[in-house]
């Protein structure tokens, strides 16, 4: 599943207020570095930023997915692996075991279980 690309409300709020004092001036000086200039250089350095966020948060996507293939892969090729093992050696071999795979006579036999029925009280 894919991750939500992140947005931003107050980037989107700023753009606006940005767009509305250029209309006041384009040099609009308000004092202690409170200029339209600066303003929108902050505006342009924080959409830079959210867009190279959003640029990594695909990349990881890709490699997760990625990632999530090559291990199915992997757990394809082990299952046949033991597989061709059992197949050359027998399922219950030493060979079978060394590959990880368990020996048909060390498998645990399930034991049945007998149903013990009450009677009822007169």
């Amino acid at each position: 599943m894919a991750r939500p690309k992140r947005k931003s409300t107050v980037l989107e709020k700023a753009s606006k207020r940005l767009a509305g004092m250029e209309t006041i001036s384009l040099t609009l000086d308000l004092g202690n570095g409170l200029t339209v200039p600066a303003y929108n250089a902050k505006v342009i350095a924080i959409t830079s930023k959210l867009d190279a966020y959003n640029q990594l948060i695909s990349g990881v996507d890709a490699s997760s997915t990625e990632l999530k293939q090559n291990e199915k892969e992997l757990r394809d090729m082990s299952q046949r692996m033991l597989e061709a093992v059992g197949s050359a050696f027998g399922h219950d071999s030493i060979e079978y075991e060394k590959a990880g795979g368990v020996r048909t006579s060390n498998r645990k036999k399930t034991k049945k279980k007998t149903k013990v029925t009450t009677k009822p009280a007169a």
